[in-house]
């Protein structure tokens, strides 16, 4: 392979002296340009496969340049120094498309690791990421436009190094989507750690995820390693992160800023080279307003939103999708015998809503095999609830000349917004989409309607 050429832009000599003599200790020839103009005309006649950026240039900032790069040079992973403590640079560097940031003075050991990581982008992303590929086409089931979209960003996430916060229902998948983009990036080789942040007990929740020295509490009869320490260099997804309690919040914040991380009990903080992805089935932002979850915290780990679909937003996957966890449950379970599913059966499925999802979905199939008498499965051996349609159409309220047409529409109405409710778990944003409203409009007929 040809020697890696990196772009390094900075209007100080002495910082470009620096980056130059580590660049060239890690085999990698540097171009220097001191100002937005000067980066460009590199960009030009060069041929690059990193930029190293600073924030502030004479004619300009790195984000102008970043956004420049992201126009006409996608396939160009491009880094922020930004200056210590201004993490809202790096936010608004990252949204604007940049791979990753480093902070002044720079640390020259993260440098290393984030030219190592954008350097893997050469292979990795011109076949290389075709394990990754392979293993979305097999593990993210389904033909629909919706999944599709999915694959289609998840691919995009798999570049870039930016925090990604994944939202949507239980049981969409998004752990799932989250080991695809740390599959599909160049942080594949290292560990893909997730935790369940609702699972840690409150007083260990520290402990657990930056560790602790031994003596440092009671019970603490040994040096222990934090999940952030066992992710290094690959990813740390955080599993439902609106449990965290507030005070663990405060240390997650810190981490992901300065990217070091101080063990319970420790004198020093260590480095840590760590990608985060988040999830939480629950609406942050309204969170963030009841002040159960940092602002800061969540303006940190939502530099990338991405919504996982709900199975009832694609039905024409539910097939595909069964037939898969049929021929994992045949394998898991010869003794039940190869076991099919009735056109009824088929049809049963597509009618009902899913409010579990995909989870649910696999838990129907796996109580229909085991309960099925049979080698051919049909409705009643999936044990679903009464359709949706059927319940709406049997509680749907039926026009009565003695009832004012006010209060009948009142009631169709009242019955709409209780079912998005029910369906979003209470989420008002999220069920206020869904009906085509906006928030305020929704609060507005709650009230008028008396729904607390």
């Amino acid at each position: 392979m040809n020697k890696a050429h990196a772009l390094v832009v900075d209007d100080e000599a002495d910082i470009l002296d620096l980056l130059k003599i580590t660049l060239a200790r890690m085999d990698v020839q540097a171009t220097t340009a001191m100002s937005v103009g000067a980066a460009k005309h590199e960009l030009e006649g060069g041929r690059f496969d990193l930029c190293l950026t600073d924030m502030n240039l004479p004619d300009g900032n790195g984000i102008d340049l970043v956004r420049f790069i992201a126009e006409h040079h996608p396939d160009l992973p491009i880094a922020m120094i930004t200056a210590h403590g201004s993490m809202e640079s790096a936010v608004a560097a990252m949204k604007a498309g940049a791979f990753d940031f480093v902070p002044k003075p720079v640390d020259l050991q993260l440098l290393r690791r984030l030219v190592g990581s954008a350097l893997k982008l050469r292979t990795h992303g011109k076949g290389g990421g075709a394990d990754g590929q392979q293993e979305s086409g097999s593990l993210l089931l389904g033909d629909s436009p919706k999944v599709e979209e999915v694959r289609r960003l998840i691919a995009k996430l798999a570049r870039n190094q930016a925090p990604v916060f994944i939202t949507g229902e239980s049981g969409t998948g998004k752990e799932l989507a989250a080991r695809l983009i740390h599959a599909q990036g160049p942080r594949a080789e290292g560990n893909f750690v997730a935790v369940n942040c609702g699972a840690i007990p409150q007083d260990l929740v520290e402990s657990e995820l930056f560790g602790h020295r031994k003596g440092s509490f009671t019970g603490a009869v040994s040096d222990k390693e934090g999940l952030f320490q066992a992710a290094e260099g690959g990813t740390l997804f955080l599993d439902e992160v609106a449990d965290l309690p507030l005070p663990a919040q405060v240390k997650l914040l810190r981490a992901i800023q300065e990217k070091s991380v101080r063990p319970v009990g420790a004198q020093q903080e260590l480095a840590v080279d760590v990608r985060i992805i988040s999830a939480s089935h629950r609406d942050l932002n309204s969170e963030v307003e009841k002040g159960r979850f940092r602002q800061d915290l969540f303006y940190r780990i939502n530099v990338i939103e991405m919504r996982m679909p709900a199975l009832r937003e694609h039905p024409q996957d539910i097939l595909v999708l069964a037939s898969r966890m049929m021929e994992r449950i045949a394998r898991e379970h010869p003794e039940r015998g190869d076991m099919k599913l009735s056109d009824e059966a088929v049809a049963a499925l597509g009618r009902h809503l899913f409010p579990g999802n995909v989870r649910e979905l696999e838990n129907v199939l796996e109580r229909a095999t085991a309960l099925c008498d049979g080698a051919m499965i049909g409705p009643e051996d999936l044990y679903l609830p009464q359709s949706e349609t059927e319940t709406q159409v049997a509680a749907e309220p039926q026009a009565d000349p003695e009832v004012p047409l006010e209060d009948y529409l009142g009631e169709i109405e009242r019955r709409a917004i209780l079912k998005a409710l029910d369906e979003t778990r209470w989420n008002r944003t999220a069920a206020a989409k869904k009906l085509g409203m906006t928030l305020r409009a929704l609060r507005y007929r709650l009230a008028k309607l008396g729904i607390e």
